[in-house]
């Protein structure tokens, strides 16, 4: 007997096959059968600036506001262009260097697409 997969939202164990549909009786879910296979694959995480436009490793990007240095009294100032970012998956999205400060982290969220 061909095993069935469990339900993606709830993870029930019950599912059963209608045709081309797999069908969960406790919470109502239908999904096709190839689906399961695109589900656990994880999506390529999109990175956004400020302005909601997609950013992409060696963009140049331009600082929105002034922003204070952990650490020491340095301030990086409104429309500071940053130049060649490089994007992680971390707690700050932006990896690059500032002119004057040297390597740092930004996020994201301060920073527009020159």
């Amino acid at each position: 007997m061909n095993a069935l997969p469990p339900c993606p939202q709830c993870q029930s164990e019950f599912t059963y096959e209608d045709g081309a549909l797999y069908i969960c009786p406790e919470c109502g879910h239908e999904w096709a059968a190839g689906a399961e296979a695109a589900a656990t694959e994880p999506a390529a995480k999109v990175y956004r600036d400020s302005a909601g436009n997609v950013l992409q490793d060696g963009d140049t990007v331009t600082v929105i506001k002034d922003l204070k240095l952990k650490g020491s009294g340095g301030v990086i100032k409104m429309g500071t262009k940053v130049k060649n970012i490089r994007l992680v998956d971390s707690d700050h999205d932006i990896d690059c260097k500032v002119d004057g400060f040297g390597a740092m982290s930004l996020k994201s969220e301060f920073v527009k697409k020159a």
